[in-house]
């Protein structure tokens, strides 16, 4: 089978299976990978789990990790030499946060000046990975089971839509229950050994560990929502309406997504004062367990759920500051328009203030005096029947032959087009304006009085031509056969348009 054939056999399969070709992208790409591949990987996963997954912490500032770097490449040096390790403990920091590594990243608080680092979500991945590696004498495996044997009939049950269904399966619970209760009232009561206990134990303290580890990529994964929002933003086009719209419903899809859904689940869980309650109550309860009074670390489930919630908190904070950019960069979007509005009527202002000083010729604007049309009931007429007129229906027959049909077909057409053009073309010459005895005297009336009307027309519909009815002006023109004809009308003054 040839090379092409594979891949499209390959690109039939479902998504999630690990192809060569999707395994060896993750190999060139991925930053746990490039991490485990890196030459001072030990280096780095060890300081890692003392700075970061050892302890649960997070939001480490640049100067007190560069303080704990410092001791751990002093402790290296000086049991292999001073060239193990010879760059600066500020110079690790700065390569492992660079954006073509991402094993840490780096932001700023807002009202600080120092850095902040945190691990990222691939980097705790090759942590936990790395720890796996090194064995456990005591593998969890009864509790698993239970564990995934009580996720299943939930899912089952709380799943069922039949209402017979779900009450014979809470009746079954109720007898179970009400058996266990009589054989603990008959004294035999059964308590977990000590090997299960431990099991139980340790699956606690991994899941534990997953949930933090778990935050790392949900915070990562709202950073990048976020960051496709932005980018719409940025390099948004359309209307401000269309830009409110997109926003509203890429916040509602943050909201609504899987992720979002989740973890806002998660967080009502965590806040609820009574189920808080009940969790300190249990951890306190499981450290006096007798089984487990020899395991290490016992007293520290104890703060279990406080070291979700600075995760937690941390997580959450990333959602609002979700609503605070884009907050930001409408603002932004809105300072811009403002600002071009405010420069429009800038101009609009100076160009006024010019022609203040410089008023066109003519009657700028015409604005009508207020007044009221008032009528008198008196003033109006009375009804008044009409007149039948009488005509007279008798019809001559005119003799053709004194009927002269020529008047029928000498009908003509003004062109106006012909006419603006004469008037565009004496303003041309560079007079700001002209009168119509000087538009004909360059352009001779051709069509009479008729053209004469039009010329006049024009000047009625035309903002930028004045009728003076004060002066009066003279137009001559020739008939055909030689004849001068001659008319005397008002002023007309046609002015360059602006």
């Amino acid at each position: 089978m040839s090379v092409a054939a594979f891949r499209v056999g390959v690109s039939r399969r479902t998504k999630d299976t690990m192809d060569y070709y999707a395994i060896n992208a993750l190999r060139e790409n991925h930053a746990g990978w490039s991490l485990l591949r890196a030459q001072n990987a030990p280096l780095a996963i060890s300081f890692f789990m003392a700075a970061f997954t050892g302890p649960n912490q997070r939001n480490l500032g640049r100067q007190q990790l560069i303080d704990s770097l410092d001791d751990v490449l002093f402790g290296l040096r000086d049991a292999h030499g001073e060239d193990k390790f010879p760059r600066q403990a500020a110079e690790y920091l700065d390569d492992w946060a660079a954006p073509e590594r991402a094993w840490l990243r780096k932001y700023y608080i807002q009202g600080q000046d120092e850095p902040r680092y945190d691990l990222t979500a691939a980097a705790e991945d090759v942590v936990r990975w790395v720890e796996s590696l090194r064995g456990r004498d005591f593998v969890a495996t009864q509790s698993r089971l239970t564990s995934i044997f009580a996720v299943l009939e939930r899912l089952v049950q709380q799943s069922e839509t039949d209402p017979e269904v779900r009450l014979n399966e809470l009746q079954k619970q109720r007898e179970s229950i009400d058996a266990e209760m009589q054989r603990i009232r008959d004294g035999n009561i059964r308590v977990m050994t000590a090997p299960e206990a431990l099991d139980h134990f340790q699956q606690l303290q991994a899941l534990a560990k997953d949930l933090l580890s778990d935050f790392r990529e949900v915070e990562q994964n709202f950073r990048k929502l976020d960051r496709q929002v932005r980018e719409q933003i940025a390099t948004w086009d359309g209307t401000q309406g269309e830009l409110l719209e997109s926003i509203f419903a890429n916040q509602q899809d943050i909201s609504s997504s899987l992720q979002g859904r989740t973890f806002q689940g998660f967080w009502d869980y965590l806040m609820s004062p009574e189920l808080r309650r009940k969790l300190q109550e249990l951890l306190q309860r499981a450290t006096q367990i007798e089984a487990l009074a020899q395991t290490d670390n016992l007293h520290a489930i104890t703060s279990l759920h406080q070291d979700w919630l600075p995760a937690v908190e941390q997580t959450q904070g990333t959602v609002r500051q979700l609503s605070q950019q884009m907050r930001r960069l409408l603002d932004d979007k809105v300072f811009l328009e403002n600002k071009r509005i405010m420069q429009l009527i800038r101009s609009v202002e100076s160009g006024a203030l010019a022609t203040r000083e410089q008023p066109p010729p003519g009657e700028f604007i015409e604005i009508s005096g207020p007044h009221v049309d008032i009528t008198l009931p008196f003033e109006r007429p009375l009804y008044e029947p009409s007149r039948r007129v009488m005509v007279e229906d008798q019809i001559e027959t005119a003799d053709d032959a004194d009927v002269d049909a020529g008047a029928l077909f000498s009908q003509f057409h003004v062109d106006k087009e012909r006419l603006k053009a004469n008037i565009d073309a004496v303003l041309a010459e560079g007079a700001e304006q002209a009168t119509l005895a000087e538009v004909t005297k360059k352009h001779p009336v051709e069509q009479g009085l008729a053209e004469i009307v039009a010329y006049y027309q024009l000047a009625t519909e035309s903002d930028w031509a004045t009728i003076n009815p004060e002066a009066e002006q003279h137009i001559a023109w020739h008939l055909e056969d030689g004849t001068l004809r001659e008319a005397t009308l008002e002023q007309i003054i046609f002015g360059r348009p602006a």
